[in-house]
Protein backbone atom coordinates (compact mmCIF):
# COMPACT_ATOMS: atom_id res chain seq x y z
CA UNK A 1 0.00 0.00 0.00
CA UNK A 2 1.53 3.59 -0.77
CA UNK A 3 -0.91 5.91 0.82
CA UNK A 4 0.77 8.05 2.97
CA UNK A 5 -0.65 6.98 6.51
CA UNK A 6 -0.10 3.62 5.41
CA UNK A 7 3.40 4.40 4.96
CA UNK A 8 4.06 6.30 8.19
CA UNK A 9 2.49 2.99 9.68
CA UNK A 10 4.64 0.42 8.16
CA UNK A 11 8.01 2.73 8.92
CA UNK A 12 6.60 3.15 12.97
CA UNK A 13 5.98 -0.75 12.70
CA UNK A 14 9.65 -0.96 11.55
CA UNK A 15 10.92 0.38 14.13
CA UNK A 16 8.99 -1.19 16.86
CA UNK A 17 9.70 -4.62 15.80
CA UNK A 18 13.03 -4.36 15.00
CA UNK A 19 14.83 -0.91 16.80
CA UNK A 20 13.73 -1.52 20.30
CA UNK A 21 10.88 1.03 20.46
CA UNK A 22 9.24 0.96 23.83
CA UNK A 23 5.04 -0.31 23.40
CA UNK A 24 3.48 2.19 24.86
CA UNK A 25 5.34 4.92 23.09
CA UNK A 26 4.83 2.96 19.53
CA UNK A 27 0.44 3.11 20.71
CA UNK A 28 0.75 7.00 21.16
CA UNK A 29 2.62 7.28 17.99
CA UNK A 30 0.42 4.82 15.78
CA UNK A 31 -2.73 6.44 17.37
CA UNK A 32 -1.71 10.08 16.21
CA UNK A 33 -0.67 9.45 13.09
CA UNK A 34 -4.44 7.24 13.01
CA UNK A 35 -6.22 9.91 14.43
CA UNK A 36 -7.73 7.86 17.38
CA UNK A 37 -7.47 4.47 19.32
CA UNK A 38 -9.97 2.71 16.91
CA UNK A 39 -8.08 3.38 13.44
CA UNK A 40 -4.82 2.74 15.43
CA UNK A 41 -6.06 -0.45 15.43
CA UNK A 42 -7.38 -1.32 12.89
CA UNK A 43 -4.41 -0.17 10.72
CA UNK A 44 -2.30 -2.17 13.17
CA UNK A 45 -4.24 -5.41 11.78
CA UNK A 46 -3.16 -4.96 8.11
CA UNK A 47 0.65 -4.20 9.10
CA UNK A 48 1.20 -6.80 11.69
CA UNK A 49 1.62 -10.64 10.90
CA UNK A 50 -2.11 -12.35 11.53
CA UNK A 51 -1.41 -15.49 13.33
CA UNK A 52 -4.77 -16.94 12.09
CA UNK A 53 -4.36 -16.95 8.17
CA UNK A 54 -4.96 -19.40 6.44
CA UNK A 55 -2.01 -21.58 5.02
CA UNK A 56 -0.84 -21.62 1.50
CA UNK A 57 -0.55 -25.17 2.10
CA UNK A 58 -2.48 -27.09 4.95
CA UNK A 59 -0.65 -29.05 7.85
CA UNK A 60 -2.86 -31.98 7.01
CA UNK A 61 -1.75 -31.91 3.18
CA UNK A 62 -1.68 -35.72 2.30
CA UNK A 63 1.30 -35.24 0.09
CA UNK A 64 3.93 -34.17 2.76
CA UNK A 65 5.33 -36.10 5.68
CA UNK A 66 5.42 -33.55 8.35
CA UNK A 67 6.66 -34.08 12.25
CA UNK A 68 8.23 -32.31 14.76
CA UNK A 69 11.44 -33.52 16.08
CA UNK A 70 13.93 -32.48 18.81
CA UNK A 71 17.90 -33.55 17.62
CA UNK A 72 21.17 -33.09 19.51
CA UNK A 73 23.17 -30.69 17.44
CA UNK A 74 26.17 -30.23 19.79
CA UNK A 75 27.30 -30.98 23.11
CA UNK A 76 24.49 -29.73 25.38
CA UNK A 77 22.67 -28.52 22.62
CA UNK A 78 19.62 -29.36 21.34
CA UNK A 79 17.26 -27.82 18.54
CA UNK A 80 13.21 -28.25 18.48
CA UNK A 81 12.42 -28.97 14.31
CA UNK A 82 9.53 -28.35 12.31
CA UNK A 83 10.41 -31.21 9.67
CA UNK A 84 8.33 -31.58 6.19
CA UNK A 85 8.96 -33.54 3.12
CA UNK A 86 7.18 -35.24 0.10
CA UNK A 87 5.11 -38.36 1.38
CA UNK A 88 6.57 -40.22 -1.64
CA UNK A 89 10.63 -40.73 -1.98
CA UNK A 90 12.98 -41.25 0.76
CA UNK A 91 14.73 -38.73 3.39
CA UNK A 92 17.80 -38.36 1.87
CA UNK A 93 16.77 -35.99 -0.76
CA UNK A 94 18.35 -32.64 -0.84
CA UNK A 95 17.44 -30.33 2.45
CA UNK A 96 16.41 -26.76 2.84
CA UNK A 97 16.70 -25.10 6.42
CA UNK A 98 13.95 -22.66 6.91
CA UNK A 99 14.96 -19.83 9.30
CA UNK A 100 12.05 -17.85 11.08
CA UNK A 101 11.70 -13.87 11.84
CA UNK A 102 12.08 -12.95 15.05
CA UNK A 103 8.34 -13.82 16.27
CA UNK A 104 9.95 -17.42 16.43
CA UNK A 105 8.93 -20.70 14.47
CA UNK A 106 5.06 -20.14 13.86
CA UNK A 107 2.50 -21.64 11.97
CA UNK A 108 3.61 -19.21 8.90
CA UNK A 109 7.39 -20.31 8.84
CA UNK A 110 5.65 -24.14 9.23
CA UNK A 111 3.60 -23.15 6.35
CA UNK A 112 6.66 -22.10 3.90
CA UNK A 113 8.30 -25.23 4.84
CA UNK A 114 6.04 -27.57 3.74
CA UNK A 115 5.87 -24.71 0.69
CA UNK A 116 9.51 -26.46 0.22
CA UNK A 117 8.52 -29.49 0.76
CA UNK A 118 6.54 -29.81 -2.04
CA UNK A 119 9.33 -28.29 -4.56
CA UNK A 120 10.72 -32.01 -3.51
CA UNK A 121 12.99 -30.98 -0.42
CA UNK A 122 13.32 -32.12 3.11
CA UNK A 123 12.58 -29.03 4.62
CA UNK A 124 13.86 -28.45 8.24
CA UNK A 125 12.36 -25.05 10.24
CA UNK A 126 14.77 -24.95 13.80
CA UNK A 127 13.10 -22.90 16.75
CA UNK A 128 15.69 -20.82 17.58
CA UNK A 129 14.34 -20.53 20.86
CA UNK A 130 14.43 -23.78 21.97
CA UNK A 131 17.62 -23.02 24.37
CA UNK A 132 15.07 -20.17 26.31
CA UNK A 133 11.90 -22.82 26.11
CA UNK A 134 10.83 -22.65 22.61
CA UNK A 135 8.86 -20.23 20.75
CA UNK A 136 5.89 -18.63 22.90
CA UNK A 137 2.07 -17.74 21.63
CA UNK A 138 3.31 -14.27 22.54
CA UNK A 139 5.02 -12.40 19.53
CA UNK A 140 6.03 -9.44 21.56
CA UNK A 141 7.47 -12.06 24.07
CA UNK A 142 9.48 -13.79 20.94
CA UNK A 143 10.74 -10.87 19.85
CA UNK A 144 12.43 -9.82 23.35
CA UNK A 145 13.43 -13.48 23.53
CA UNK A 146 15.06 -13.55 20.54
CA UNK A 147 17.11 -10.05 21.12
CA UNK A 148 18.62 -11.77 24.69
CA UNK A 149 19.97 -15.03 22.39
CA UNK A 150 23.57 -15.36 22.90
CA UNK A 151 24.25 -14.80 19.10
CA UNK A 152 27.45 -16.92 18.78
CA UNK A 153 26.05 -19.97 20.18
CA UNK A 154 22.80 -19.44 18.22
CA UNK A 155 24.70 -19.54 15.07
CA UNK A 156 26.73 -22.44 16.09
CA UNK A 157 23.59 -24.27 16.73
CA UNK A 158 22.98 -23.39 13.00
CA UNK A 159 25.64 -24.40 11.41
CA UNK A 160 26.02 -27.60 13.64
CA UNK A 161 22.27 -28.27 12.25
CA UNK A 162 23.66 -27.58 8.39
CA UNK A 163 26.78 -29.98 9.15
CA UNK A 164 24.72 -32.70 10.41
CA UNK A 165 22.20 -32.42 7.26
CA UNK A 166 24.95 -32.35 4.70
CA UNK A 167 26.50 -35.62 6.27
CA UNK A 168 29.76 -37.11 5.97
CA UNK A 169 32.54 -35.18 3.17
CA UNK A 170 29.27 -33.31 2.85
CA UNK A 171 27.81 -36.16 0.86
CA UNK A 172 24.14 -34.23 0.85
CA UNK A 173 23.52 -30.54 -0.75
CA UNK A 174 21.84 -28.68 2.12
CA UNK A 175 20.42 -24.79 1.55
CA UNK A 176 19.12 -22.40 3.62
CA UNK A 177 16.16 -19.87 2.98
CA UNK A 178 15.16 -17.17 6.17
CA UNK A 179 13.25 -14.25 6.50
CA UNK A 180 14.03 -10.65 7.90
CA UNK A 181 15.84 -12.01 11.52
CA UNK A 182 16.54 -15.17 9.85
CA UNK A 183 17.78 -13.38 6.70
CA UNK A 184 20.49 -12.37 8.96
CA UNK A 185 21.08 -15.96 10.26
CA UNK A 186 21.05 -17.27 6.69
CA UNK A 187 23.69 -14.43 6.09
CA UNK A 188 25.89 -15.45 9.30
CA UNK A 189 25.51 -18.89 8.52
CA UNK A 190 26.74 -19.16 5.41
CA UNK A 191 30.29 -17.53 6.76
CA UNK A 192 29.90 -20.10 9.75
CA UNK A 193 28.92 -23.39 8.45
CA UNK A 194 31.27 -23.11 5.32
CA UNK A 195 31.16 -26.07 2.19
CA UNK A 196 28.28 -27.97 4.31
CA UNK A 197 25.67 -25.00 3.13
CA UNK A 198 25.31 -25.06 -0.75
CA UNK A 199 23.29 -22.25 -0.85
CA UNK A 200 22.13 -19.89 1.30
CA UNK A 201 18.32 -17.31 0.02
CA UNK A 202 18.31 -14.47 2.71
CA UNK A 203 15.36 -12.37 2.02
CA UNK A 204 15.51 -8.68 3.82
CA UNK A 205 18.13 -9.54 6.53
CA UNK A 206 20.61 -7.65 7.69
CA UNK A 207 23.94 -8.47 6.62
CA UNK A 208 27.48 -8.50 8.07
CA UNK A 209 30.38 -5.98 8.04
CA UNK A 210 31.48 -6.30 4.25
CA UNK A 211 35.11 -7.02 5.70
CA UNK A 212 33.71 -10.25 6.45
CA UNK A 213 32.27 -11.12 2.58
CA UNK A 214 35.82 -12.39 1.49
CA UNK A 215 35.36 -15.01 3.66
CA UNK A 216 32.46 -16.43 1.85
CA UNK A 217 32.65 -19.84 0.36
CA UNK A 218 28.92 -20.09 -0.24
CA UNK A 219 26.86 -19.02 -2.87
CA UNK A 220 23.79 -16.65 -2.22
CA UNK A 221 20.97 -14.93 -3.79
CA UNK A 222 20.09 -11.79 -2.00
CA UNK A 223 16.32 -10.75 -1.83
CA UNK A 224 15.68 -7.11 -1.10
CA UNK A 225 12.75 -4.65 -0.67
CA UNK A 226 13.40 -2.02 -2.24
CA UNK A 227 12.02 0.36 0.47
CA UNK A 228 13.60 -1.50 3.23
CA UNK A 229 16.39 1.29 3.87
CA UNK A 230 17.25 0.11 6.87
CA UNK A 231 18.37 -3.42 6.02
CA UNK A 232 19.24 -2.39 2.46
CA UNK A 233 21.76 0.56 4.65
CA UNK A 234 23.60 -3.20 5.49
CA UNK A 235 22.93 -5.66 2.86
CA UNK A 236 23.89 -3.37 -0.81
CA UNK A 237 27.40 -2.99 0.36
CA UNK A 238 27.86 -6.55 1.85
CA UNK A 239 26.54 -7.78 -1.60
CA UNK A 240 29.36 -5.32 -3.35
CA UNK A 241 32.19 -6.19 -1.45
CA UNK A 242 31.14 -10.44 -2.06
CA UNK A 243 31.20 -9.71 -5.52
CA UNK A 244 34.25 -7.50 -5.50
CA UNK A 245 36.03 -10.98 -3.85
CA UNK A 246 34.67 -12.56 -6.96
CA UNK A 247 31.96 -15.03 -4.78
CA UNK A 248 28.66 -16.27 -6.12
CA UNK A 249 26.48 -13.33 -4.83
CA UNK A 250 23.42 -12.11 -6.45
CA UNK A 251 21.14 -9.75 -5.36
CA UNK A 252 17.92 -8.98 -7.29
CA UNK A 253 16.02 -5.52 -5.65
CA UNK A 254 12.29 -5.42 -5.72
CA UNK A 255 11.39 -1.62 -6.42
CA UNK A 256 8.32 -0.13 -4.32
CA UNK A 257 7.69 -2.63 -2.18
CA UNK A 258 8.34 -3.52 1.74
CA UNK A 259 10.28 -4.96 4.53
CA UNK A 260 8.70 -8.75 4.63
CA UNK A 261 6.55 -8.46 1.69
CA UNK A 262 7.18 -12.22 1.28
CA UNK A 263 5.20 -12.81 4.09
CA UNK A 264 1.28 -13.64 3.43
CA UNK A 265 0.13 -12.88 6.97
CA UNK A 266 0.29 -9.16 6.65
CA UNK A 267 -2.10 -7.21 4.45
CA UNK A 268 -0.34 -3.87 4.10
CA UNK A 269 3.15 -5.44 3.08
CA UNK A 270 2.23 -8.62 1.44
CA UNK A 271 3.40 -8.07 -2.64
CA UNK A 272 1.28 -10.81 -4.38
CA UNK A 273 3.51 -10.16 -7.72
CA UNK A 274 6.89 -9.59 -6.13
CA UNK A 275 6.66 -12.39 -3.63
CA UNK A 276 5.72 -14.97 -6.36
CA UNK A 277 8.38 -13.49 -8.27
CA UNK A 278 10.86 -13.60 -5.59
CA UNK A 279 9.66 -17.74 -4.30
CA UNK A 280 10.40 -18.57 -8.28
CA UNK A 281 13.52 -17.45 -8.18
CA UNK A 282 14.73 -18.67 -4.95
CA UNK A 283 13.39 -22.37 -5.98
CA UNK A 284 15.19 -22.22 -9.41
CA UNK A 285 18.41 -20.86 -7.53
CA UNK A 286 18.08 -24.11 -5.25
CA UNK A 287 17.49 -25.96 -8.49
CA UNK A 288 20.79 -25.08 -9.88
CA UNK A 289 23.04 -25.67 -6.75
CA UNK A 290 20.60 -28.46 -4.85
CA UNK A 291 20.66 -31.11 -7.25
CA UNK A 292 18.45 -33.99 -7.12
CA UNK A 293 14.49 -32.24 -6.13
CA UNK A 294 11.87 -31.53 -8.76
CA UNK A 295 9.75 -29.13 -8.48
Amino acid sequence: MSDPVTRAVIALYDRYTHEGMDRRAFMAELARIAGGAAAASALLGTVAAQAGCAPVVPADDNRLHTETVIWDVRQGRQLTLYAARPERGGDDRPAVVVVHENRGLNEHIRDVARRIALAGYAAYAPDFLSAAGGTPADEDQARTMIGALDMPATVADGAALIRRLAGVNNRRKVGAVGFCWGGAMVHRLALAAGPALAAGVPFYGPAPDPAEAAQLQVPLLVILAGRDERVNRTALPYVQAAETAGKDVRAISYPDVDHAFHNDTSQARYNQAAAQQAWGETLAFFRRHLAGASS
